[in-house]
């Protein structure tokens, strides 16, 4: 049984198989949990999940309701799960539905409520039908036809997972569901042994172009560190939190996360956070913060106290590089917006939503919409591409 709210629905899982919804991740064995979420990405893992959570950053009162999908099996096990919210807006997705939701409320529809499959406020794709190791597509599927089962019986408008897995964008496809494409800026690690390695595989403008801006910071008197685990202090947090904080001020609203959420992230994940600071003298100026994954360091905030030439390049981008580069790390996904990335090294590559909407003539709309917005944006990343900052390799 799947509840949201106090309405109850009853779904149809494979056979020995139980479906339900679960509003407050702790009430989920973490163990079982990772089991399923695997250890690539620490977005979906249960102790990130957790701190948004206990922190106030995700509840009720911030339009994103917990309703986390899981399947079980006959002995109690978990074998699949969704990280999953009731959304009452279309705020700290990154794969943006206003104009769908504007139009669908115009024709006199109900566009809110809905599901998002997703992990909130982060733009970094993932897994989103979490299976067991022991488990297969079959499971998956499972998990999609039982997300489309829970938004018929709540008569929710529709379902979106957002930044999902290139495996699971064709399982969605398959399914049935509209799929959309975007696109965002990676750095790979093509086996440098230092930060001057990967230069050298620059064109030579360019090398000289990154070169000019790092000295430029170096030559203004700011020092930089690179901070995680228990070298990470309150004041540290204190400071980054400000930075974070002004920076939405100045440029997107409210902050989604509580003051709360930096501090539960360092308890619980101090080795996955990875926190570049920059200093003037003994003064905290800026900061950048990123999560460690497996193979990949993910840039996430960023946030100053003034405006320094080249910093946030140098903070965001070339200090990522420079630890990924230290610690063998596969890539670097530096978040959304940004082909001014290009020319420090990074590169487009898709990203993959999947929506399933209830409505045929609209989701017949959506769907005309999301094919020509995917030929354009191919072309776009195509053409982007061909503007490489690398060396020819032919």
């Amino acid at each position: 049984m799947v509840a949201w709210g106090k309405r109850p629905v009853t779904c149809e899982p494979p056979a020995e198989v139980t479906a339900r919804t679960v509003e407050r991740i702790g009430d989920i064995e973490a163990s079982q949990w990772d089991a399923c979420a695997g250890s690539e990405s620490p977005f979906v893992s249960h102790a990130f999940l957790d701190v948004l959570e206990i922190s106030g950053s995700v509840c009720a009162e911030s339009g994103w309701l917990p309703r986390h999908l899981i399947l079980e099996n006959g002995s109690g096990e978990l074998i699949g799960a969704v990280p999953l919210y009731v959304k009452g807006h279309s705020q700290g997705e990154y794969v943006f539905d206003w104009g769908w939701a504007d139009a669908f409320e115009r024709a006199g529809g109900r566009y809110y409520p809905k599901l998002q499959a997703a992990v909130p406020f982060s733009p970094v794709t993932g897994p989103r039908l979490l299976v067991h190791a022991g488990s297969g597509t079959d499971v998956q599927e499972a998990l999609i036809g039982t997300l489309e089962t829970v938004a018929n019986q709540l008569g929710v408008s529709s379902v979106h997972a957002t930044f999902t897995t290139q495996h699971e964008h064709e399982l969605f496809e398959a399914a049935g569901w509209v799929t959309r494409l975007g696109q965002q800026f990676h750095w790979f690690n093509r086996g440098y042994e230092t930060f001057d390695d990967f230069l050298a595989t620059l064109i030579s403008r360019k090398r000289k172009a990154i070169r000019k801006e790092r000295r430029a910071v170096a030559e203004s008197g700011l020092t930089l560190e690179t901070l995680s685990g228990s070298a990470i202090r309150p004041e540290h947090w204190d400071a980054f939190y400000q930075f974070y904080v002004d920076t939405y001020d100045r440029k997107w609203g409210a902050p989604y996360l509580t003051r709360g959420f930096f501090e539960e992230l360092q308890m619980r994940m101090g080795e996955n956070v990875v926190l570049v600071m920059a200093f003037d003298g003994d003064h905290a100026v800026a900061g950048a913060l990123n999560l460690k994954g497996s193979d990949a360091l993910y840039g996430r905030n960023w946030g100053s106290v003034a405006d320094f030439p080249f910093l946030h390049f140098e903070a965001c981008y070339y200090q990522a590089i420079d630890y990924a580069i230290r610690h063998g790390l596969a890539r670097v996904e530096a978040g959304t917006q940004g082909p001014h990335k290009i020319q420090r090294g990074y590169l487009p590559v898709p990203t993959y939503s999947a929506h399933y909407i209830r409505n045929s003539s609209f989701r017949d709309a959506v769907a005309n919409f999301c094919a020509q917005e995917r030929r354009a944006m191919a072309f776009e990343i195509s053409a982007l591409t061909e503007h490489s900052p690398y060396k020819s390799e032919k």
